[in-house]
């Protein structure tokens, strides 16, 4: 709903942008106020595109794990959280956003148990632990699923900014810790 009235805010906005570059030229062509509202539909793109680039994220070599595998189903997941900050912020419909809060979930945890196999298989001696921080993840989320049900738009902006903290803080932290000890092992 909040979309959708941000949506048909905007479009009344640029509306009325126009009526008044329209009426304003009425009084001249050296009238100030069309070329400002010009210049303001102009900005508007930038101006968006630079308030919700950092809702999304993205990949850095300062995030990799040096696991080709573990990097891979990171960027993967980064890209999952991107479609469903793309579902938060515009009026996708709720199949895309279901959608893509299932595919996030999923491919977390096939993830986790990636990851934790490999940790597993080569003896991680912090192993148990990093499992307890991915299973309190997944309770958390679980959590959230359920206030989704019942508060679908106000649920799914406090779930996608939770997901998108934890899994960077996750993988530039934790993630970190494992990865000397796997690669001297062979991991690759």
């Amino acid at each position: 709903m909040r979309k959708s009235i941000q949506t048909f805010g905007l479009s009344l906005f640029i509306v009325l942008a126009f009526l008044t570059i329209g009426i304003g030229f009425l009084f001249g062509i050296d009238n100030p106020v069309p070329w400002i509202m010009i210049a303001v539909l102009v900005a508007l793109p930038f101006v968006h595109k630079r308030m919700t680039a950092r809702r999304f994220v993205e990949w850095s070599d300062g995030l990799s794990v040096g696991i080709a595998a573990i990097d891979d189903d990171h960027r993967k997941l980064l890209g999952l959280i991107n479609n469903l900050q793309t579902a938060v912020l515009y009026p996708t419909g709720d199949a895309f956003e279901r959608q893509a809060l299932k595919d996030l979930v999923d491919y977390t945890k096939y993830h986790f148990e990636r990851e934790e196999d490999l940790m597993e298989r080569n003896g991680y001696p912090d192993f148990a632990a990093h499992k307890r921080l991915h299973e309190a993840m997944i309770a958390r989320v679980g959590q959230f699923l359920e206030a989704y049900e019942r508060d679908r738009e106000g649920t799914v902006n406090e779930m996608t900014s939770y997901l998108k903290t934890w899994l960077l803080d996750h993988i530039a932290g934790t993630d970190q810790k494992y990865s000397p000890y796997l690669r001297e092992r062979g991991v690759s």
